[in-house]
């Protein structure tokens, strides 16, 4: 049989084609714009994910057996406000993740809710980019389309309903909003009435492998196969991306490398960091996670590269980097401010320690150990919670680098294990169809028989002892730094 995982990013939509082995039998991409309307803010129009997701199926259908195809699910964007009328038809541009607008909103959350209260209704706090504080910003800034909505989506779940008519989503999706009861999976009877809306507001709640619904007629007769599709909820990217690596089950850990960048710890049981610097959401697999995550990783790399340098030579810029673990220049990876563990969407990116000597190859270099001691700062969370963390798993475009995976392997001092397919949340949603649809009995069956390691990248004593001194030095930075952020705003 086969299945497909639709990985729905921020800069295009990935659709994966998978049978029952795990192998993959085609990849497509399909690109759509992302909006600014003013400093700080991002949005899109979720109709360009579903024309594009639509465009995306029939390309990846052409010449396969298409009887064969038996479910489709997602791996998504998270945080990202979809909001229907009664005829659901959306209201506004969707409010994307890496938005920081409602920074109002969210100390309003924080400091008059409180951090506390908030814990206990989520297990989170606020951070800019999540829906909550996008609803309470819409409820001051937009009153009349807030009084509009009849459902409140997130991104990968407007598809679905697209897909299936069903109005979705999963707990590992839902955890990011802060409207979800993480630790009772439920939504949360205090959020709801802190945000003005009401349960009929929010879509149903499944488990990421579970079968929402089946592929509308009119879609089948279009792509050529059965009525019989199932759709399954699908998950967050970062828990898609983890169940395609394999990171599931007890004390299992994933970095991924793409446009932001998370450190990702599955657990069998809830938890919670007690200062909130790690985000505690439901995993696709039916048990929990805790994640750090930064708003900008690969991005940077990105930024400067095609920005600032105009190459797209990536190879060739980091062929030049020199001596690891010996460059003065540091650089604080806060192009869209920063989540985790600051939670400052003031944060901006900065560079510091250039001197008459520096080279261009220095600042590159800057850019990838900026990303690694940003996801260090996440792993001390971790390790300041007990738990011990000696390898991970590692995804996403930053990670087809082999500089990049030796930086980070060294930084954080752990083994990098590299999986045979690094496809991320397109192959993790499609591994969650096939489980919706039989294939395997559990999450956990499928990555344990499906993912398979093609590489492991050991620390060097000596060079995780170099990085070990300079990241001391870079953790200094950002407390210097904090107060010029609110400065140059």
């Amino acid at each position: 049989m086969l299945y497909i995982g639709i990985d729905l990013g921020t800069s295009a939509v990935k659709l994966l084609l998978m049978n029952e082995k795990g192998q993959i039998q085609k990849i497509v991409s399909k690109e759509y714009p992302l909006y600014f309307p003013q400093p700080g803010w991002s949005e899109q129009n979720p109709e360009d994910w579903y024309g594009k997701t639509l465009e995306g199926l029939k390309e990846l259908l052409e010449d396969c057996h298409k009887e064969q195809v038996a479910g489709i699910s997602f791996g998504g964007q998270m945080h990202g406000l979809v909001v229907l009328d009664e005829n659901d038809q959306v209201i506004r541009p969707a409010i994307l993740w890496n938005d920081g607008r409602t920074g109002k909103e969210t100390d309003y959350l924080n400091e008059t809710i409180g951090k506390e209260n908030l814990s206990h209704y989520t297990a989170n706090i606020a951070f800019a980019g999540f829906t909550a504080p996008k609803l309470l910003w819409m409820r001051e800034n937009e009153p009349e389309l807030f009084q509009k909505i009849k459902k409140i989506m997130l991104p990968k779940d407007y598809l679905a309903y697209r897909l299936c008519g069903v109005h979705c989503t999963d707990y590992s999706d839902a955890s990011g909003m802060l409207l979800l009861d993480v630790k009772n999976r439920c939504w949360s009877e205090k959020m709801m009435e802190i945000c003005g809306i009401s349960r009929e507001q929010l879509p149903d709640l499944y488990e990421s492998y579970e079968t929402v619904g089946t592929l509308k007629p009119e879609l089948a007769l279009l792509l050529g196969v059965s009525e019989e599709v199932k759709i399954a909820a699908g998950a967050g990217d970062n828990a898609a991306a983890a169940v395609g690596t394999g990171t599931v089950g007890d004390n299992k850990c994933n970095i991924s490398l793409g446009t932001s960048g998370t450190v990702f710890i599955s657990s069998a049981q809830f938890g919670v960091d007690e200062h909130n610097a790690l985000h505690s959401f439901a995993h696709a697999d039916g048990h929990y996670h805790l994640m750090g995550c930064m708003l900008s990783a690969a991005s940077c790399n990105k930024w400067w590269m095609d920005e600032i340098l105009q190459t797209k030579d990536y190879g060739g810029e980091q062929a030049a980097i020199g001596k690891l673990g010996e460059n003065t220049v540091y650089f604080l990876p806060y192009l869209m401010g920063e989540r985790s563990p600051h939670n400052d969407p003031d944060a901006r990116g900065t560079f510091i320690g250039m001197t008459m000597d520096t080279k261009r190859s220095d600042m590159t270099q800057a850019i990838l150990e900026g990303v690694a001691f940003a996801l260090r700062d996440s792993f001390e969370v971790a390790k300041s919670l007990g738990l011990a963390i000696e390898r991970t798993k590692i995804c996403g475009g930053g990670a087809r680098s082999p500089l990049w995976k030796k930086i980070i392997a060294n930084v954080l001092n752990v083994k990098v294990d590299v999986p045979e397919t690094e496809e991320g949340p397109g192959y993790g949603g499609a591994i969650l169809a096939a489980v919706a649809c039989g294939e395997f009995s559990s999450v956990e069956e499928a990555a344990e028989k499906l993912i398979q390691v093609k590489e492991t990248i050991e620390p060097e004593p000596e060079l995780a002892a170099k990085y070990e001194e300079r990241y001391q030095k870079f953790k200094e930075i950002y407390p210097v730094c904090k107060s010029l952020f609110k400065i140059i705003k």
